[in-house]
């Protein structure tokens, strides 16, 4: 149904910023929450950061409160992570997803979205 796309990874220094897309097919956020969440190779998926698509409600893991900022741009379709002062430890793939979660500890887990977009790649070398 809801389709998602990635885009802006690629490969920065540390300390350098990225800005990650997830644009929709269609217009299909009115009454989502969209999360950002990164999956290393054989860890568990992490949230980062998500974002009510009503209202504008914002919600960020503790470990990137202050370097990333979540947004959302109604007439693109997409939502963006602005990605500052990016650390090695923040190199994984990074995927958008769209959901219902009703409370802010809802909107954090992986579980509670439904669609998927197929994943970006940051890279962040030392």
């Amino acid at each position: 149904q809801v389709q998602l796309v990635e885009s802006g990874g690629g490969l920065v220094q540390a300390g350098g910023n990225l800005r990650l897309s997830c644009t929709a097919s269609e217009r299909t956020f009115s009454s989502y929450v969209l999360g950002w969440f990164r999956q290393a190779p054989g860890k568990e998926r992490e949230f980062v950061a998500a974002i009510r698509w009503s209202g504008g409600r914002t919600y960020y893991a503790d470990s990137v409160k202050g370097r990333f900022t979540i947004s959302r741009d109604n007439a693109k379709n997409t939502v963006y992570l602005q990605m500052n002062s990016l650390k090695p430890e923040d190199t994984t793939v990074y995927y958008c997803a769209a959901g219902l979660p009703i409370t802010s500890a809802q909107a954090m887990g992986a579980h509670n979205y439904d669609y998927w977009g197929q994943g970006t790649q940051v890279t962040v070398s030392s």
